[in-house]
């Protein structure tokens, strides 16, 4: 971000918060097609209202990664228009686009961590969006940031493990600090990619009850992309199911049918659509 009067974002200590959240988001006739000539999307219109707490469900190269990053502004269409509260994402771009996104928390399945630092500045780069330049290169965060981050860490049972180094850490215990980095961000809208893909049974359980609290604490809207039926059903309460690029589903997550989806997926309900027991 260029530390300029027309594109920095004020001192931490001079906002509450950079979003007025929740947000809603639409997406208005939306296809992708990347260059190698592959459809990721094809016309999709959707209407998530503000506080939903949304599945979108699909297999491998249904179009759900290409969707969640076509809302943050990674991808964008070959047509449609996506919005996101007062965002125009489609047309926006530089500094504009940056400060969208800090807006905007993103939780991905790899967890995107720098190992070899602590926890405590891994959580912190969620506050960059809202910091000057010259504060981020010389790494002097204000009282109210090192409060936001500690918070946000502790809300998802991160608070002991803040010194420590976060190569150091399990797979959920990185997911959570994700999740922390992200809520220090202090967003309307928080996207998760797959957060629980390379997770145990227990331990994808807590962090989906992680997202849903923070959709009922926060307020927060919230789209978790899955593959697993049970958790769809159990933690949200509205599914959107992709196949091949189209929405076959949009409805409530929690009455969804193993016949819903069989839609989905195009093919019969397997073991490895269920993760199992906690």
């Amino acid at each position: 971000m260029n530390d300029t009067a027309a594109t920095r974002r004020p001192e931490a200590g001079d906002h509450a918060s950079s979003a007025s959240g929740p947000w809603p988001v639409t997406l208005d006739n939306v296809t992708v097609r990347y260059p190698n000539g592959v459809v990721a999307l094809k016309d999709v219109s959707l209407s998530i209202g503000a506080g939903e707490m949304v599945a979108v469900v699909g297999l491998s190269g249904s179009g759900k990664s290409t969707m969640i990053r076509t809302i943050n502004g990674l991808v964008q269409p070959t047509q449609g228009s996506v919005t996101v509260g007062p965002h125009a994402m489609t047309a926006l771009r530089g500094a504009a686009l940056r400060r969208a996104r800090g807006d905007i928390g993103m939780i991905f399945q790899s967890f995107n961590l720098a190992d070899r630092t602590s926890v405590y500045r891994n959580a912190m780069v969620g506050r960059f969006s809202h910091t000057p330049t010259w504060r981020t290169l010389l790494g002097i965060a204000t009282a109210e940031d090192r409060d936001i981050v500690m918070r946000a860490l502790d809300s998802v049972g991160m608070l002991e493990k803040v010194w420590g180094r976060a190569g150091a850490l399990s797979g959920g215990q990185k997911q959570r600090v994700a999740i922390a980095r992200a809520l220090a961000q202090e967003p309307a809208v928080m996207l998760a990619d797959e957060p629980v893909a390379s997770l145990d049974p227990p331990t994808a359980h807590a962090v989906m009850a992680d997202l849903s609290d923070i959709n009922a604490d926060r307020g927060l809207t919230v789209l978790v992309n899955l593959h697993l039926m049970d958790l769809a059903r159990q933690y949200t309460t509205r599914m959107i199911g992709l196949r091949a690029g189209e929405v076959v589903y949009d409805g409530p997550a929690a009455s969804a049918t193993d016949a819903d989806f069989e839609q989905i997926y195009g093919r019969p309900v397997q073991q490895r659509d269920r993760l199992g027991e906690k």
